[in-house]
Order: structure tokens, then sequence, then C-alpha cells
């Protein structure tokens, strides 16, 4: 026999959670019973912060520096023992390949010398399971909205692993375009929280930037022009000179609010396409306050109840993967061998549903 507890699937388990899909190392510890026990994050921000963005070979290399040592924080944490871990859980993909291939060859040593079992997750599943981590979190089936630096879509979430793509960012991700809108106001990386937080201070009257797509019938979304309508606006503020401090501001506001209700008009529609009255927000971009007040505000009067998780839970974490692992193994998915496989590019809607 491969592993030492594959009968265990129905048992209560202990899943170690490995997230290394790009910038942020996270390890977590999920218990079935008790729900998370212990986790530890480590942000790359100021590494790549000189930079203006991620730098693919860094982001590998701290991955390997920090990694064993978050896993033994976490299980210390926890008061748990390797012996006491029944699964390790790790992200396959979608991110970058080297950063995937760390976290997916230390997940699997980990298992193998641990003896048991070791699961692929979706970094995206992950993102889209984290609300569920939450007490009085939300049931199948429900709309998602998956907003991120790295994808925007909209999915009808059926069950575990049934997930039909309503609509999608033909270009930029909404978080990629937050990002590439405060490098061109020199605003420092991660740009979407920068971008937010200048808006605070910004003029709503002065400018009125286009709602992308929202004219057209479906729901696929396009935010490449919005960041080019972005750009003219700087360059015209500027001139000659510096840009100051207020078009800036005023600039964020206008980008921000463009950005916030395309996604509201985009989730309105979904809501009224699938019947659902439940949508599930998820993703490094749903931790936008604006973004959140704006759907639970305009949905609520239509009866949707919007989910979305806890700060911390946004971002990129072990927790989810954890969890997204924890969720799987006990439906009955198992990979059985011991192949080391990452798919930086992998769409959501080619997961399998499991079966026991």
């Amino acid at each position: 026999m491969l592993f030492k507890k594959t009968a265990a699937i129905l048992a209560p388990m202990k899943i170690l959670g490995i997230e290394t899909s790009c910038d942020e190392t996270g390890v977590a510890l999920y218990d079935s019973e008790r729900g998370l026990t212990g986790q530890a994050l480590f942000s790359q921000i100021d590494l790549h912060a000189t930079y203006g963005g991620v730098v693919p070979e860094l982001a590998s290399r701290d991955h390997v520096r920090r990694l064993l040592p978050l896993v033994k924080e976490v299980l210390e944490q926890a008061q748990c023992a390797p012996t006491d871990i029944d699964a390790v859980a790790y992200t396959a993909g979608p991110g970058l390949a080297g950063a995937l291939l760390v976290g997916a060859c230390s997940a699997r040593a980990l298992a193998f010398g641990w003896g048991v079992p070791a699961q692929a997750v979706h970094h995206m599943e992950g993102h889209l399971l984290a609300p569920l981590l939450e007490e009085g979190g939300p049931d199948f089936p429900f709309v998602a909205l998956l907003v991120s630096g790295g994808h925007t879509q909209l999915l009808e979430a059926t069950s575990l692993g049934d997930y039909a793509l309503l609509g999608e960012s033909l270009d930029d991700a909404a978080g990629e375009a937050f990002d590439k809108a405060a490098k061109m106001m020199g605003l420092p990386y991660p740009g979407g929280p920068r971008v937010a937080e200048m808006a605070l201070q910004g003029n709503p009257e002065r400018f009125r930037f286009p709602r992308p797509m929202v004219d057209r019938p479906g729901l696929d979304m396009s935010f490449s022009g919005l960041k080019t309508f972005c750009l003219n606006t700087i360059n015209a503020c500027k001139g000659e000179g510096d840009l100051a401090e207020q078009d800036c501001a005023d600039i964020c506001y206008a980008f921000e609010e463009a950005v916030v209700e395309t996604l509201l008009i985009k989730c309105r529609r979904a809501m009224e396409q699938t019947g659902l009255k439940t949508l599930v927000m998820a993703g490094g971009v749903s931790a936008n306050k604006k973004l959140r007040a704006r759907l639970e505000e305009a949905l609520g009067k239509k009866g949707v109840r919007v989910f979305y998780p806890r700060p911390e839970y946004c971002t990129d974490n072990g927790a989810m993967i954890a969890f997204a692992g924890a969720l799987r193994l006990m439906a009955g998915d198992q990979q059985k061998d011991l192949a080391v496989s990452v798919r930086p590019r992998w769409p959501l809607a080619e997961l399998s549903v499991p079966s026991a």
C-alpha cells in the first residue's frame, strides 16, 4: 500500500496546506473537526517592491528559504506532530511555474516521508471556497466572482468541482489593471491597496472613466481599455511636469469607481441570468471595501446575499489550500501516485467533481 491512511477519508482529518503560487508563502493546518488550528504567511512584497512587480526567479528562491520553517512554525502552533498529519495539500496551479514546483516538490516529499497522501489543489478553487471557512458561510449552489491580480471570472458553482464559466475578462484581470494604473502614477507596489487608499481623497466630480463592455450583452469583461484611458488622463494632468498629489487622488477615485461599477453590473446580470440568490466573492481584489459595500447594497435590494472571506483570506494563503484539499479528500478525490505535476495555466472549469 502506497499510503498508510488511505482508508480514513471519511474519518476526522488533519490537512497541512501549502501555498506557493506567486509571491506569498502560506502554510496552514486544517482539522476537519476543529477548523484551522495553525497558520503562517510570509509576504514577499518588500522583496519585489524595488522592481514594481513580481520577479519569478526571486519568488521561487524565497519560497525555498521560507517554506520549511513555516511548516515547523504551524505544527508548533497547532501542537501537532508529523505523525498526526493525515494528508498534505498544495497548490498545483495556476501560478508561476517555478514557485509552484517549490510547493509541489516540498509537499510531495513531506507526504512521502510521513506516509500520507498529497493532494493537488487548484489555486482559484481555494479562493472560491475560502468564504466557506467562515462560520455561517454559504452553501452550494452560488454565483462566484473570482477577482484577483491574475483572474477576473464569474462562475456558477453547483457543487464541489462543478463550476460553469459565465464570463471573464478578455484581457487584463481587474487586480492587474489596478497594479498597472498604480505604477503609471508612481505609486508603490502592490498597487491595488494604494489606489484604494488614494481614492479616499479624490474628487468624485472631476473625472468619469468608461465602464468597459457594460453596454454589450453577456458577462465578459475587459479592463485594458480602462487602463489606456487612465494613462491618457495621467499624461493630460502631468503636461510637462510631475503628477500632482490631488490629480493622482482624483484619478484613483475615477479608476476605482469604474472597476467597481463594472463588476457590480456584471454580477447583477449573473444573478438575474442564473436565478440564484447567493454571491460569493473571493480573490485579492475582494478585499476592496468599496466593492464589498456596493455589492452588498445593490444586490441586497434584490434579495441576494453576498459572502466574502475575511481580509487575511482574500490574498494567497495556506488556509484556503488546506481547506480545499480537505474537502476534496473527504469527497473521495485522491491522487494515488507520486508524480510531481504543476499547471501554470489551468482553467477552473476543467476541474472534475470528486467521486468517492
